[in-house]
């Protein structure tokens, strides 16, 4: 391990590298840990997140074999690589984000008697997520809690839940929420007519709910536009959905951006369509930008909209409460003007970006400590 005297060393893993909210969140933590640990980071291949990296002179570490889906032989060899990896760099901490990268450092970390601390962006166990995938998740994630320094639960609901399985202790667990850095940027004016929706979220239709989104829009008595922001593995399918129900001349398929606080300060509504979530950083940003919010009333959403107030939560797989939702926000624009000032406030008072940085610091101090 590293003289007291010297920076900590923190290695991050993570799966992938593409623009998403837990990447974005890791981004954030890579900047404002910089300065105070030494830090590492390990993906499984170039993108986004290794660019962040590399801006902020951080060492980045390729691991290849390190995928999403579950396979015996890539997750063997990429369990392999990243010991080989930790015991090159002999990191004080390891922090794991999400569900596969969570168990291949506790596992790596109880080979090596080194602390993983490990953040669960949404469960995968979620009663909406589909089955397989739900109970090998579970079952994973009971066997890797006695080798947990502790985990971070974004938002109290999945605490709650976790706690709920029995997956972990009340005092094994901790609940830091997402938050988002404040920018410098113009902010949305939603009482503009007419009103131009925004959905960014993944296209991957186990978790996502584009299509819900369509099928609402179609029936709509209003004729409103759509942009949809972000790739994944089945865009194309839900492209070629919206061609054959006849709405493709009212949504615009953006693809993944870079720009997506300035596309969200030329919104009037943000919307998310989802089957199950964590903390979703994109309704922070929203709320940041001070738009009004409809979205999926699963998991930690609740904690971020307040129904009726900063904007609608809708019942899960309900496509007349979202053509409702959609409706009342579409023909008054002093409702979304007032529900988008309630959105800004809310952001700036609980979702305080300093604040989680410096409740993540501590607990990298204290596990540290108590390593040591």
């Amino acid at each position: 391990m590293n003289n007291s005297s010297q920076k900590k060393v923190i290695l991050y893993l993570i799966t992938q590298s593409h623009l998403g909210g837990a990447q974005k969140h890791l981004a954030d933590l890579m900047k404002y840990s910089n300065e105070k640990y030494e830090i590492h980071l390990a993906i499984a291949y170039l993108g986004y997140l290794s660019d962040v990296a590399n801006s902020l002179n951080i060492k980045v570490h390729i691991i290849p074999s390190l995928k999403r889906s579950i396979n015996l032989i890539d997750d063997l060899k990429s369990l392999q690589e990243f010991n080989t990896l930790v015991k090159q760099l002999k990191p004080d901490l390891i922090h794991a984000h999400s569900s596969k990268p969570g168990v291949i450092a506790r596992l790596t970390g109880k080979l090596n008697n080194i602390p993983v601390l490990f953040t669960a962006h949404g469960w995968g166990f979620d009663e909406n997520a589909p089955f397989i995938r739900r109970n090998i998740v579970l079952l994973f994630e009971k066997l890797m809690a006695p080798l947990t320094a502790n985990t971070i639960c974004v938002c109290q609901s999945d605490y709650d839940a976790a706690v709920k399985l029995k997956i972990f202790n009340k005092e094994a667990a901790t609940v830091i929420y997402n938050c988002a850095e404040d920018i410098d940027l113009p902010l949305a004016e939603p009482a503009q007519d007419p009103p131009r929706l925004i959905m960014v979220a993944r296209f991957n239709n186990n978790q996502k709910d584009q299509i819900g989104l369509i099928n609402a829009i179609a029936k709509l008595e209003y004729k409103v536009s759509l942009d949809f922001v972000g790739t994944g593995p089945d865009f194309d399918q839900v492209q070629a959905y919206a061609t054959k129900i006849g709405v493709d001349d009212q949504i615009a398929f953006l693809g993944d951006r870079t720009d997506v606080p300035e596309l969200l300060s030329k919104s009037q509504i943000f919307v998310l369509s989802t089957h199950y979530e964590g903390f979703p950083i994109s309704i922070l940003e929203a709320m940041r930008a001070g738009l009004p919010i409809i979205a999926t009333d699963v998991n930690g959403i609740y904690e971020q909209v307040e129904n009726g107030i900063n904007g609608f939560l809708v019942p899960h797989q309900d496509e007349q409460a979202l053509i409702t939702a959609l409706t009342n926000l579409i023909r008054s624009s002093t409702a979304r003007k007032k529900m988008g000032e309630m959105s800004r406030k809310k952001f700036l008072t609980e979702f305080n970006i300093e604040r989680m940085i410096a409740d993540v610091h501590q607990l990298y101090d204290r596990t540290l400590q108590n390593h040591s």
